[in-house]
């Protein structure tokens, strides 16, 4: 059974939007961690800008915990656990979003 840890969503003044959700999930092959989470910044036409998450199916080419870039570069990231990948990814739509919006 699957306990909800976060649930966040917002909209920026340029209308981006972000989405933060977190699961605990009992530990298995596919969430080692315990944990299932998809944090994702989007443009208001909902072209990815940057996602965290450790959906399974890119485990084998780049591990549990990945980014996707606006590029579609997909690329691991540490794991220091959810609390510390949440600031990490709000830094992250910070800085995106100053960049876009200079």
């Amino acid at each position: 059974m699957a306990t909800l840890l976060l649930d966040d969503e917002g909209v920026k003044p340029d209308g981006s939007r972000y989405e933060l959700i977190a699961w605990a999930v009992p530990d298995s092959d596919e969430y080692p961690d315990g944990v299932k989470y998809s944090f994702q910044y989007m443009t208001a036409d909902g072209d990815t800008l940057l996602r965290y998450d450790n959906a399974p199916h890119h485990r084998d080419d780049v591990g549990h915990h990945h980014c996707h870039t606006a590029d579609g570069r997909i690329k691991p990231v540490e794991y220091p656990g959810l609390t510390s990948l949440r600031d990490r990814f709000e830094r992250e739509v910070q800085q995106i979003h100053d960049e876009r919006t200079d």
